[in-house]
């Protein structure tokens, strides 16, 4: 069985790519995907703002050192590189040994809102070993005052500028919530992004009305929250040149199978791997494998996009028709169980 597939334009030996999580968090986390037969990994995220703290640190330690009598003027203070917790400068490390330690291709990541300087944090996973970067785009517009557009040109701002520093693909993790996302989905394709994941799950505080406080908290996704992500993937599928990565909601092989019917290229799971462990990855492959086997599907190709949204001029009245006809289906009393 050929499970082969290529993200990104690198070459996977199968379509279930580890997302990032705390599982990748230490070189034998990321050891123990490859070794359950990932195709890939992401590994945790570096944020911005640990990108940003690093800056003031090392540029109060360089004023620090300008007002030192002029036989320390050439030092420079040693901690500088690992202030905090090893912030930037322990992930850098980490991402090499990680790489070093796998013969599966290693994906470093990038939580970011904003353009900015920290960017050439991406040439420097680039040169520590990463096959790709994945730029995980998280904003939540909760200001009245900011419109859609600028939402947008946001993410394309930060797109370029890690595109500018990173001669490696880039892969946009982003959100589903834009006014028109198949639009979004084809601006970032044509400012380069190499590949879109989708999609990010924001955080989603609770309320606990005994103790009248926010819970924040973050929660496993669940099989109910692929119907999203599903329906935006097949509506993709062959319409841009970027590679498509299914996130979300991923349990059982059936999930995997589904993600790939719709169009994705690779299929990313987190919550299932946070769940069962890491060896989980190869129950998932194996379920895949038998039933392409079972469905006498003998590579993945001939899986990918089968049940993708076709290519019309009309696919909006498509949609409002298969809208009309589940409403219909439900005034009837027919529902589907999940």
């Amino acid at each position: 069985m050929d499970l082969s597939t290529r993200y990104l334009g690198l070459s996977l030996h199968n379509p279930l790519v580890a997302g990032a999580s705390p599982l990748s968090h230490t070189v034998d986390g990321v050891r123990r995907l490859a070794d359950a037969g990932v195709g890939a990994v992401v590994l945790y995220s570096l944020f911005e703002e640990q990108l940003r703290r690093e800056a003031a640190h090392n540029e109060r330690m360089a004023l620090q050192g300008s007002e030192s009598y002029a036989e320390s003027l050439s030092y420079f203070p040693a901690n500088v590189e690992s202030s905090g917790n090893g912030g930037p400068e322990r992930y850098l490390r980490q991402l090499e040994r990680a790489v070093a330690a796998v013969d599966v291709p290693v994906i470093g990541s990038l939580n970011a809102s904003t353009p900015g300087d920290w960017a050439h944090y991406a040439r420097r996973m680039q040169d520590a070993g990463s096959a790709a970067i994945e730029l995980n785009i998280y904003y939540l517009p909760g200001d009245a005052g900011v419109d859609g557009r600028a939402v947008e040109q946001r993410h394309l701002d930060v797109l370029a500028e890690v595109k500018s520093a990173a001669g490696i693909p880039v892969a946009v993790k982003l959100s589903p919530y834009f006014s028109a996302t198949a639009d979004m989905a084809h601006r970032l394709d044509a400012a380069g992004a190499d590949g879109l994941v989708l999609f990010n799950r924001f955080l989603q505080p609770d309320i606990d009305p005994e103790t009248l406080t926010a819970v924040r908290t973050v929660t496993l996704s669940t099989a109910a929250e692929t119907r999203l992500p599903l329906t935006w993937i097949a509506l993709l599928s062959g319409r841009i040149r970027a590679s498509l990565a299914a996130s979300t909601g991923v349990e059982l092989a059936g999930d995997v199978v589904k993600y790939l019917l719709a169009g994705a290229d690779v299929v990313q799971s987190a919550s299932a791997l946070l769940r069962h462990g890491p060896e989980y990855a190869d129950v998932l492959l194996r379920g895949l494998s038998e039933w392409m086997a079972r469905k006498g599907f003998q590579s993945l190709a001939e899986v990918r996009g089968l049940l993708a949204a076709p290519d019309t001029e009309h696919s909006g009245l498509r949609e409002r028709a298969d809208y009309v006809w589940a409403v219909r289906k439900a005034n009837n009393g027919i529902y589907e169980a999940y």
